[in-house]
């Protein structure tokens, strides 16, 4: 199973369509996760023109997003949990995985999911995988624009980064 995981898109102020390098990765996936800051209702629905799509509200959007996601969510895929969270609250941005650490605290999980900062991170905390995909449209001071594909298979979780330098 492939799903591409994103966050941050910020449509349609910060691009008015998905990149072609993300769009090409969406054509293969299984699922989408979306780890907030849609900014519009019509990013979920271009999303799932591809694969069933689903996520949490950010800091950045509505409450019609808010009413049909959510702050914070559990999904499974063949028989792996992954908490979802956008990441933002009170304090500083380097405190965002952090928060979102603390949104799950106690509960087992194969991956926590967040963004709200931009800044790609992957790495495991014990078995979990705690992942920020970035930004496939507002880079802000990253090198490059990202989002994160997990690839399961026989219920064991892989994660990654695609990076990628032009959002056209």
């Amino acid at each position: 199973m492939i799903v591409v995981v994103v966050s941050d898109t910020h449509m349609p102020r910060m691009s008015k369509k998905l990149p072609d390098r993300l769009v090409r990765e969406l054509k293969k996936a299984d699922a989408v996760i979306h780890a907030g800051d849609w900014t519009k209702l019509s990013v979920y629905e271009e999303l799932s023109t591809f694969a069933p799509t689903d996520g949490v509200a950010g800091n950045n959007d509505g409450p019609d997003i808010i009413d049909r996601f959510g702050y914070r969510k559990i999904l499974t895929f063949e028989g792996c949990r992954i908490g979802v969270v956008h990441g933002h609250g009170i304090g500083k941005r380097p405190n965002t995985e952090e928060r979102a650490l603390e949104a799950f605290n106690g509960i087992k999980l194969e991956a926590v999911i967040f963004g709200h900062s931009h800044i790609p991170v992957h790495r495991l905390v014990g078995s979990t995988h705690v992942f920020n995909p970035g930004s496939p449209t507002d880079k802000r001071r990253q090198l490059r624009y990202s989002f994160g594909i997990m690839e399961i298979i026989a219920g064991k979780l892989r994660a990654k980064h695609i990076f990628f330098d032009d959002k056209s």
